[in-house]
């Protein structure tokens, strides 16, 4: 998934994301099942569409997201569900401090699958975004997705892990097999000529509460 943003003020921060913590400490590791349908790629503004979504909801009686937390590392953002874009990318909030929920797959306390969160790292006006506390996430914080018409579910991290854009496994949108929480968002280097970030940062959590 491409969640690349561009401009100059960007390019400045990405010096600094080099120096956040690094990922050697957590295990590469993701939902083994495979998607009912290729994931989507949030492509930058000036590129082609690469994939085709479903056009429909895995399911329309899921809770809708509402918040996610991370309160060790101080991360409190706002979901907003999200679909596809006019070019066939993933839909992302404008406002970086908002988190979008890929709404056709799993949601988050479902049974099964992939509940996918995306996010930017920061925004054209240099801003951090919410998920730039993504790179200070260790194995074992809990992460406390907060539903509209049912109790929260918690999650505990079990992976961090930084990808090429090109190669996000495909397993990250599964919609089969064991629940998984999947959270994305740019990761360096930076390359304005390419487009801006180059990989992507990946973090999976495994539900702590009961799912459904």
């Amino acid at each position: 998934m491409l969640l690349a943003v561009s401009g100059a003020t960007v390019l400045a921060l990405a010096p600094s994301r080099e120096s956040l913590p690094p990922t050697t400490d957590f295990d590469a590791r993701t939902a083994a099942s495979p998607p009912a349908a290729p994931p989507v790629r949030a492509e930058d503004p000036d590129s082609p569409p690469t994939t085709t979504p479903s056009a429909s909801p895995v399911s329309s009686s899921s809770a809708v997201p509402r918040r996610l937390d991370i309160e060790r590392v101080g991360l409190r953002a706002a979901i907003e569900p999200r679909g596809v874009a006019p070019d066939g990318s993933a839909d992302i909030p404008e406002d970086p401090e908002t988190v979008g929920w890929y709404r056709f797959g799993p949601a988050p306390g479902e049974p099964s699958g992939s509940a996918v969160m995306v996010g930017h790292v920061d925004s054209r006006t240099g801003d951090l975004g919410a998920f730039a506390a993504l790179f200070d996430v260790r194995a074992g914080d809990e992460v406390t997705v907060r539903r509209a018409a049912a109790p929260p579910v918690t999650y505990r991290v079990v992976a961090r892990d930084r990808v090429d854009k090109d190669r996000l496994p495909a397993s990250a949108f599964a919609r089969t097999g064991r629940p998984v929480l999947t959270m994305i968002t740019c990761a360096p280097p930076f390359d304005a000529e390419r487009g801006g970030y180059q990989r992507n940062l990946v973090v999976t959590a495994l539900p702590v509460t009961p799912t459904g």
